[in-house]
């Protein structure tokens, strides 16, 4: 019986992820990969990400720890003195929750552990529909990354970074993993609370927003 590849796949213990992870799994074989950056709900995030790797049978999991990218600060997300948004943030400017240069160094780490176990992808569920002023969750920024990569990796190492959820919204990507049967209700998005969800910061917002669309219940608990 022919062996599936090995894929990377970047979890944060969220839907999008999870979606991605579903998608991959299709046609690879699963490494998993937390980043521990100092985020408020990182507890919750790894329970999520825990539940999610024993769904899925990964028979290679890492959870890394970049603490420091907390410690820099410059996000509400990892800094206890700024608040979580609970309305919409005005358009245009970086939100509050961007932490800086994090998908970059993330997938770089990403990237390490793939060239090591002879991976040929890496599958992040970054989303520009929902994320329109994240930098680095455009289409743009992973094609330059991709280049990167090339440049920066062994000459026998082809490794490609997929987005297939980049041009979904939210309600799309819930469609697709209620299609492919991912496990939504091991997911965690609530960016300040860790045992009910807050349902305001924006994470929530969306999230909401798409089981509605849908028309489906959203299967974590609220506050």
């Amino acid at each position: 019986m022919k062996t599936k590849p090995w894929a990377v796949v970047l979890m944060s213990g969220g839907l999008d992820s999870c979606v991605t992870a579903a998608l991959a799994r299709q046609d690879y074989e699963l490494a998993l990969f937390h980043g521990n950056y100092g985020q408020r709900t990182v507890t919750r995030e790894l329970q999520a990400f825990r539940d999610q790797a024993a769904f899925f049978q990964a028979r290679r999991t890492l959870e890394a720890d970049f603490q420091w990218l907390g410690t820099i600060g410059g996000s509400s997300l990892t800094d206890q003195e700024r608040p979580i948004p609970i309305e919409e943030e005005t358009a245009g400017g970086l939100p509050t929750t961007y932490v800086p240069f994090r998908n970059t160094i993330l997938i770089a780490a990403a990237v390490a552990w793939a060239e090591t176990l002879g991976a040929t992808a890496i599958f992040i569920g970054a989303n520009v529909i929902d994320n329109p002023e994240y930098p680095d969750c455009r289409p743009e920024y992973f094609t330059a990354l991709n280049q990167l990569i090339d440049l920066g990796t062994g000459p026998q190492t082809k490794i490609l970074v997929h987005t297939p959820l980049i041009g979904l919204d939210k309600a799309g990507i819930i469609r697709r993993g209620l299609e492919l049967k991912a496990p939504l209700e091991f997911t965690w998005s609530c960016y300040q609370n860790e045992e009910r969800a807050c349902g305001r910061c924006s994470s929530c917002r969306q999230r909401l927003k798409g089981f509605a669309a849908v028309g489906v219940p959203d299967p974590i608990p609220y506050k």
